[in-house]
């Protein structure tokens, strides 16, 4: 499939973040749990993409993980593989081995926690264009990872960008708050915002089972969520395949049908 277009599913994709399965793997040297048996239980399950985030550090994904990850989406082309992290770190080096589908660009120091923002162009705009240029070249799609701000994203589309992920992080905070409903209309204001600049729009950061369905809702224009650490910790009692349907459910419910 051509790695520039959107997949073509019938609703939000569910792209399955591995990090955090590294990261319990990486506290002894038994090689478990596997992170690529886990990720095949998720595509079997029906998730539409796997995601991994390589930090310098290592502290969950490691190199190897990377390439052998590549070698598992091979097996499955009609899924997509997405790359995440700074590009002026690590990231690029592994785009020019893998050429996964989709990379995504995050404004990540080398010891940062979590991401917790997204990118100012008026900053780095001039130094990521060439980059994402190269990443064209490759044939890979670029992702930058930005903040729910409507005037920021004419300009994440002047410097290249085919598509942004909205750091949804303040909607999740804010979810058992007053604020929910201020949030939920401040992305999709977001949302909205991208597409007409001629952006698509991913989403991922703190999105569970219980808030998933009404984002959605509210921004039907999101065409992929990436979700890892509360997806990972339901695996831990559910199971990764019934936790990937279930979230494969809330899509679903998002979408207000129950096609497969």
């Amino acid at each position: 499939m051509n790695p520039l277009i959107a997949p073509a599913h019938p609703a939000t994709a569910l792209s399955v973040n591995v990090n955090k399965i590294a990261q319990l793997r990486n506290t002894r040297h038994l090689g478990i749990p596997s992170v690529v048996r886990l990720a095949t239980v998720a595509l079997e399950a029906g998730a539409q993409g796997v995601t991994v985030h390589p930090r310098p550090d290592e502290r969950h994904i490691r190199a190897h993980d990377v390439h052998d990850i590549a070698a598992l989406m091979a097996q499955w082309p009609q899924a997509e593989y997405n790359i995440e992290g700074n590009p002026f770190h690590n990231l690029m080096g592994f785009i020019r081995a893998v050429k996964p589908h989709q990379a995504t660009f995050v404004p990540d120091s080398e010891g940062q926690f979590t991401s917790d923002h997204g990118w100012g162009l008026a900053a780095d705009g001039d130094r990521l264009r060439p980059l994402i240029d190269e990443c064209h070249a490759l044939g890979v799609r670029v992702s930058l990872f930005m903040d729910a701000e409507p005037g920021a994203m004419a300009a994440a589309r002047a410097v290249g960008a085919d598509r942004i992920e909205l750091y949804t992080e303040p909607y999740a905070a804010a979810w058992a708050t007053p604020q929910r409903d201020a949030q939920l209309q401040r992305f999709a204001a977001a949302a909205r915002a991208a597409v007409q600049a001629g952006l698509q729009v991913n989403a991922g950061h703190d999105l569970n089972r219980d808030n998933l369905t009404a984002f959605l809702r509210a921004a039907p224009e999101v065409v992929e969520v990436s979700i890892g650490h509360a997806l990972i910790a339901d695996a831990l009692e559910l199971g990764m395949a019934e936790t990937v349907r279930r979230y494969l459910q809330c899509i679903r419910d998002a979408a207000g049908g129950d096609a497969a």
